[in-house]
């Protein structure tokens, strides 16, 4: 897997501006996307502006080099890796514009569809894509692909919302198409593209022939080859131009930004699930559905309806179908209010009871029903793919036929699945649109599945095709079907798309092998191989959808990089590559490790459930020390002293002048290393308080569990902090509560989990679970704790522990903000409203599910309630942030820079919270704004 670099780019011509990433670990990295080939680039360049790309394609040019744009990785088809240059549009190109009041927006091609709708969604306004990938595929993707989803269809997609493009040419002319003489301007700087473009305009309107058939395949939806009906949609060489460039996958231009024409959101909502049974009744009901103008109409075949009887939350009426040959459609009704709503469900219904229904249809408004409903659809990739054999690469594939078409095209794929011996696949997609995907588990590092899978894809061609379809719908042509534009366009059709590709880019610079190519077994090279690695993510997909989560995406690794970059140490050891395999090895352990925050915010993002922190941890257990490990083990003994020791330094520590107290922990880490001796500096707290006494009142409805944080870091500014804080509260709602026995003993056990020390962390959990049994009352009393993160540290507790204690199965655990919330606001009075409140939201919140509680009670205490659309894991980690402090000043860049703008815009806000103390330290010192538990304030403004 190591490569010879090629001739190097000349740093003159690319200038200051332009990083470059020329480290082993930076090239394997970022040579992984979603899709199952692999390149490996020679050097992965980050320009930051329009002008930096110029001059990327200048310094290409000149050494007879090529490059592919690279931006979420989320492509499917290989159109986003290269074994030449990578350019990264993901690190800059980030902007986000809000215009006309949210009737339009300009966007940088590296920020995700989700960031975007984020900021639209107060405006009542979202983008008209709605690809499934929307947490994690960015716009430049989106543009470049003409991406959909399940409702946009052809008439809300890039190529009908697109306003204008900020364009960089191949030839380096930088082109607004939204500038009023545009023309004149493409004119003067490429006037062969302009005259080019004309010509084959002209070409394709003298023959009704082609004309007819590019209406045909552009009635559907197509992202195979160029978007010729852009020839026949406009008349000017620069609409034809831009409208080319959508859906070019990068091969004609650089997309430098793209201002959409944004769509209302119809907030009111119900979905159903309308259960056949056989294919073909389902397929009859769709013209008539699609007359109803239902928003989604997603099909699952009978594979996809036993999967889904093995998922979790798989609603009664999908459990209990005795399954054979039936098929569902799960289906939406959007509306603008809940009125409108009610008179446009009651259609349905109505329509839905004529219906050969295996089961009586419903429609449903409750946002618990409707998401157990959208996960049988959503979990079928995650059951297929988390579960496709080690070794195996997991191939979502999309195809689109015309409506009429779609039963006999799935029953044939049904049957290709068997002949091929492909078990296990499932069948579902957007039925309204003839659009189905299909999922395939194959390994390419085996010959005769490489000629299994040659012999699957010459039937799927003749299929589709012979349907009148086309082989792509919405994942882009990529590399994987390159070969076959040819086949589904003729021979007059696809050397218009080579004359195209030709007047943008001469030299052929830009993304070879990719939208087209004329050599047919191209499709079957640079497949992704995928060695077995530690189980705790060997069933990645490498889908990417983890990445913008991650807290150390900015600074080394996401989550995906740190797994495939274990493959390729595999693969390397395999292969006996002891040069890559060390070279890889020397940076792993800074980038991959040490700077991982291990906040599981990957997690809630993995469509398999992966929490690469548990990757993570096992590389620290094994990386650890006989004598370390010892150390955290005594620790756990006597955990109570330790943090009272603590604390007493932290307070030693801030009497001192800061300078002296930094230095002479810098002095430590210089010695003992940086991963050892925690960094000090003027923003960290005094030490804490004392651990409150235990008590066991008769009247006790809850056990308090007051975190060990409070002991090692005291308030901010001369508050008592959040521990006395909720005491205080319930209090005051007459509410007793339990405090075990050596409380200030106890730990969630996150600092020898997170280090990897086992033996200390199996210590604290008997400990610790046990004190918790008995002072619930055996399950009885539920156990409120005031820190979100240890909160979560104990549901981790739990869980890997009610395996060997089935009885502590009955533990209840709460954080104290969702506890607050529901038991003592009702009981409280605030005495005076404040104007405004900042809110930082944490990772253990979105785990907990208890971001809401932390935002009412914000709203409890403040009319404004803020929470900075870019907000995310803070990355302080416990005492990461102050062993890496690089990381959370990585991490929190983007939210501190929104809340110092909002800040400004407010006068200043009257306070700003979180629900974690050390979270709470990390933001302080991000912002330079003393950020408090929210209880905090919630008890001062309500003392009597």
């Amino acid at each position: 897997m190591s490569i010879t670099l090629a001739e190097p780019l000349d740093p003159t011509i690319l200038g200051p501006s332009t990083e470059v990433h020329a480290r082993s670990i930076d090239r394997f990295a970022r040579a992984h996307d979603a899709s199952h080939y692999l390149l490996v680039p020679d050097a992965v360049l980050s320009p930051t502006d329009a002008a930096g790309v110029a001059r990327v394609f200048d310094a290409v040019r000149a050494a007879g080099r090529t490059l592919t744009f690279r931006s979420g990785g989320t492509s499917l088809s290989g159109q986003g890796v290269s074994g030449d240059i990578l350019v990264d549009t993901r690190s800059g190109f980030r902007d986000i514009r809000v215009e006309d009041d949210g009737a339009s927006v300009r966007v940088g091609p590296g920020a995700t569809v989700r960031q975007v709708n984020t900021r639209l969604v107060r405006h009542g306004r979202k983008l008209g894509p709605d690809p499934a990938s929307e947490i994690a595929c960015t716009i430049g993707g989106v543009v470049a692909n003409n991406s959909s989803g399940m409702a946009c269809g052809i008439v809300e997609n890039s190529y009908r919302t697109v306003e204008s493009l900020l364009l960089v040419l191949p030839s380096g002319t930088v082109l607004d198409t939204a500038l009023p003489d545009a023309d004149e301007r493409l004119r003067d700087s490429d006037p062969d593209l302009a005259a080019g473009l004309l010509a084959l305009r002209a070409q394709l309107l003298s023959s009704p022939a082609n004309v007819a058939f590019v209406r045909r395949q552009f009635s559907m939806k197509n992202t195979m080859g160029y978007g010729i009906n852009a020839l026949l949609d406009f008349d000017t060489p620069v609409r034809i131009l831009e409208h080319l460039v959508i859906g070019s996958e990068g091969t004609l231009a650089f997309v430098a930004e793209a201002r959409f024409r944004t769509i209302p959101i119809r907030p009111a909502i119900a979905t159903g699930l309308l259960v056949f049974t056989t294919l073909s009744d389902a397929m009859a009901a769709l013209p008539g559905l699609g007359d109803l103008g239902l928003a989604t109409i997603e099909l699952l075949d009978a594979a996809s309806l036993r999967v889904a009887q093995g998922l979790g939350d798989v609603p009664a009426a999908i459990a209990d179908i005795d399954v054979d040959q039936h098929a569902a459609l799960l289906v939406e009704v959007h509306a603008g209010s809940t009125e409108q709503l009610a008179i446009d469900s009651a259609t349905a219904l109505a329509h839905f009871a004529d219906l050969p229904l295996a089961i009586e249809a419903a429609l449903t408004t409750d946002a618990s029903e409707r998401a157990a409903l959208w996960h049988v659809r959503k979990g079928l990739y995650t059951a297929v793919a988390g579960a496709r054999p080690s070794g195996t690469t997991a191939l979502l594939e999309d195809i689109v036929v015309p409506v009429d078409r779609l039963l006999v095209t799935c029953e044939r794929l049904i049957e290709l699945f068997a002949a091929h011996d492909y078990e296990g696949s499932v069948i579902f997609g957007h039925a309204k649109d003839g659009n189905v995907h299909f999922l395939l588990n194959e390994r390419f590092d085996d010959p005769d599945s490489v000629a299994r899978y040659r012999r699957f894809t010459d039937d799927l061609v003749e299929l589709v095709l012979g349907q009148g379809g086309s082989l792509k719908a919405e994942h882009g042509t990529g590399r994987i079907m390159a070969p076959f534009v040819r086949r589904q366009y003729g021979d007059e059709l696809t050397d218009m798309m080579w004359s195209i590709k030709r007047l943008f880019d001469p030299a052929g610079i830009l993304n070879p092998g990719v939208v087209l190519s004329d050599d047919p077994d191209s499709y079957l090279r640079d497949l992704k191989r995928v060695p077995t690695v530690e189980k705790e993510v060997d069933r990645c997909v490498e889908c990417g959808y983890c990445e913008p989560t991650c807290p150390s995406k900015s600074i080394t690794l996401t989550p995906r990089q740190r797994i495939v970059l274990r493959r390729d140490m595999a693969w390397a050891e395999e292969q006996g590559d002891t040069a890559l395999l060390e070279d890889l090895r020397a940076d792993y352990d800074y980038d991959g490790v040490q700077t991982c925050a291990v906040d599981g915010m990957c997690a809630v993002a993995c469509p398999v459930d992966i929490n690469t922190g548990d990757l993570v941890r096992r590389l620290r257990a094994e990386e650890a020390s006989k004598i370390e490990d010892g150390l955290w083990d005594a620790a756990a003994k006597g955990w109570g002293a330790v943090t009272r020791v603590g604390g007493t330094a932290l307070t030693f520590a801030s009497a001192l002048p800061a300078p002296i107290v930094t230095g002479a922990t810098r002095v430590g880490r210089a010695i003992l290393g940086s991963d050892t001796i925690p960094l000090y500096d003027g923003g960290l707290p005094r030490g804490g308080t004392k651990a409150p006494s235990a008590q066991n009142p008769s009247d006790a409805r809850a056990v308090f569990f007051g975190a060990c944080i409070g002991t090692m870091f005291g308030a901010e500014g001369h508050g008592e902090g959040s521990r006395d804080a909720v005491r205080a509260l319930l209090d005051r709602a007459g509410i007793a509560v339990v405090i075990p026995e050596d409380a200030g003993g106890m730990c969630c056990g996150t600092p020898w989990k997170s280090k990897g020390h086992l033996a200390g962390y199996d210590r604290m959990t008997k400990r610790v679970l046990s004190s918790l049994w008995e002072a619930s009352r055996f399950g009885e009393l539920p156990v409120v704790c005031d820190a979100a993160s240890c909160t979560e540290g104990l549901h981790t507790m739990l869980a890997k522990s009610v395996s060997e204690y089935p009885e502590y199965a009955g533990l209840v655990i709460e954080d104290a903000t969702t506890y607050i919330a529901r038991e003592v606001l009702p009981r409280v009075t605030v005495q005076a409203k404040l104007d405004s409140v900042a809110v930082h939201p944490t990772c253990s919140t979105t785990a907990l599910g208890a971001t809401g509680a932390l935002t009412e009670i914000a709203a409890a205490v403040a009319t404004d309630v803020f929470v900075p659309d870019g907000w995310g894991c803070c990355a302080f980690a416990g005492d990461r942030g102050m062993l890496h402090p690089e990381l959370t000043a990585s991490a929190t860049a983007v939210e501190s820079e929104e809340v110092r703008a909002a800040d400004a815009d407010r006068g200043g806000f009257d306070a700003f919270v979180s629900a974690n103390r050390t979270c709470e330290i990390g933001m302080t010192r991000a912002t330079g704004q003393p950020y408090r538990h929210v209880v905090e304030v919630l008890e001062e403004l309500t003392r009597p």
